[in-house]
């Protein structure tokens, strides 16, 4: 693991993504923050909620930072900080548009047995802290 990926989890079902989901609100709520939780389990979106302070802006950037993990097998910061930071034209040399992905912090493979079974996103701070919460919360999940 480095400072871009979550743990692998023990097991990750539909159970313990309504858990993950379900503590990450708690949390955003008592620190105050106005974000937006999608958890996908392969193509199924397993858990959504959208906190006060957002819109329908940030499901849409949950969806396209989903993209870029399901897309680079990697975490949706890590694809920034390793390629997209660098290269403004990052996405047209893949023939993307960022209509359809945002290479910016906040989503990260969930993964069990190295494999990714699916993807956690959260949209509403800055990059960095989207990233961080989605870490700390499969971290987290990682130690139960």
């Amino acid at each position: 693991m480095n400072e871009f990926e979550a743990p692998d989890q023990p097991r990750f079902t539909h159970e313990e993504a309504w858990a993950v989901g379900q503590q990450l609100v708690e949390r955003c709520l008592v620190e105050g923050h106005g974000v937006t939780i999608s958890i996908v389990l392969g193509s199924q979106r397993v858990f959504h909620a959208a906190l006060p302070g957002t819109s329908a802006d940030n499901d849409e950037w949950v969806a396209r930072k989903i993209a870029v993990v399901r897309r680079f097998d990697r975490s949706s910061h890590a694809v920034f900080e390793l390629h997209a930071k660098n290269d403004p034209d990052f996405l047209v040399h893949f023939g993307l548009t960022s209509a359809e992905y945002a290479p910016t912090g906040g989503a990260v493979p969930i993964r069990v047995n190295g494999s990714q079974v699916g993807v956690l996103a959260v949209s509403g701070l800055d990059s960095l802290s989207d990233h961080n919460l989605a870490i700390d919360a499969l971290t987290a999940s990682a130690r139960t």
